[in-house]
């Protein structure tokens, strides 16, 4: 099947929105589809990328094309919106697969089949209006939220259709080929030391607990950061943040005195099972409200792809114990913590440092648990009954 996916916003970009998307694309490759993907830019030469490029910043293996369309940032992306449906029109698309509301709205109201991806409570007066145009209109074939929260509150706010096979619950996924045969994570620690590209040192017999993705507030860097003070004999990898951000701890870092933070800021989805791989203990310490990149509180429906990512590394998790969080972790393979009880984080830290089997036991049922997420399989359960 051709399929067009119609991208939200510009890329690259460290939005985790572009990463779920190019996965995503990546995903419906290989199964077996044709796949080209539309992006917004506000001026088409500026906007190109070199596919080595993208493919290191969001860790792809195959390839697919990507076409860079004019959209005026004025515009809100409708005029991105209707100049994708011709584009998809004129490729001959299939399917066209979006996370962008106007997309999804002008696409099935022009009867062209839709599949409509959400991740948020649409906001305002356009983003209602254009779910319900989409949900009204003939092209509509399926819609795909991440997690069973997101659903109930589209049913009680906007009335959202809540049956299958039109709606489906789909978290997001893992590239579980670039999480195989991941070194023990001393091995990891010496590679990232002898890595031209990383000014790091690290001690590698120390135990070492990681941290991967955005610092925006509600990630939990002041936990973070406490449980350093608390547990100065343990090293603390963080990586990733804008450079504002990390700019911003590091001078806390220093201000306090520590020497068991390390501080990598962003590094290529390439690499970044590497740096995964060092961490002998992996967090998400999410507090009650997660800000993400557009400000917006995304804490109740949140489906983080370093969830899936940590699960595939096969690490033990400690994770803010919310309830998305557990429509896939489980006490098998994660510890769940309240967020703002900073002493229960740190003795299960140091329980899980004596304890090389509880984690060993752990990180088995982990690697097991993720073989469920893989973007293929996420791929094929969204498309089921809609291919011929």
């Amino acid at each position: 099947m051709k399929i067009a996916i119609i991208a939200p916003t510009y890329l690259p970009a460290r939005r985790a929105n572009t990463f779920q998307v190019m996965k995503m694309a990546q995903g419906l490759v290989a199964v077996g589809h044709k796949v080209r993907v539309a992006v917004p830019a506000a001026d088409r030469r500026l906007g190109r990328a070199k596919w080595e490029d993208l493919a290191d910043h969001y860790g792809l293996r195959l390839q697919f094309p990507v076409d860079w369309l004019a959209a005026h940032p004025n515009l809100r992306r409708y005029d991105f919106g209707l100049r994708s449906i011709f584009w998809a029109r004129s490729w001959k698309a299939e399917l066209i697969y979006t996370r962008l509301p106007q997309a999804a709205a002008l696409a099935s109201m022009l009867g062209i089949a839709t599949i409509f991806e959400v991740h948020d409570i649409p906001k305002g007066k356009i983003g209602p209006f254009a779910f319900h145009q989409f949900v009204r209109g003939r092209g509509a074939r399926r819609l795909v939220v991440i997690s069973r929260a997101l659903l109930e509150d589209l049913v009680v706010q906007l009335g959202a259709p809540s049956s299958p096979p039109f709606t489906i619950i789909a978290p997001d996924g893992i590239d579980l080929q670039r999480y195989r045969d991941l070194p023990s994570p001393r091995q990891a620690r010496l590679a990232i030391n002898q890595m031209a590209d990383f000014d790091i040192t690290f001690s590698v017999d120390r135990f070492t607990v990681g941290y991967t993705g955005h610092l925006y507030p509600g990630r939990g860097v002041e936990l973070l950061i406490e449980l350093a003070e608390r547990l100065p004999e343990i090293t603390f990898l963080l990586v990733g943040g804008e450079q504002n951000h990390v700019h911003e701890l590091a001078n806390l870092v220093k201000n306090k005195g520590l020497s068991n933070v390390i501080l990598t800021g962003f590094v290529s989805n390439t690499v970044l099972p590497d740096f995964q791989a060092a961490s002998d203990v992996l967090l998400m310490p999410y507090q009650y409200r997660v800000e993400a990149s557009s400000g917006g509180d995304i804490s109740r429906y949140l489906s983080p792809m370093k969830m899936f990512e940590y699960l595939a590394c096969g690490r033990v998790i400690i994770s803010s114990d919310l309830p998305v969080l557990r429509e896939v972790l489980n006490s098998e393979s994660a510890v769940l913590l309240s967020p703002d009880d900073v002493s229960a984080w740190a003795k299960t830290i140091i329980e899980l440092c004596e304890r090389p089997d509880k984690r060993e036991n752990m990180s088995n049922h982990a690697r097991r648990q993720a073989r469920q997420y893989t973007w293929e399989k996420r791929a094929g359960s969204i498309l089921e009954g809609i291919i011929r």
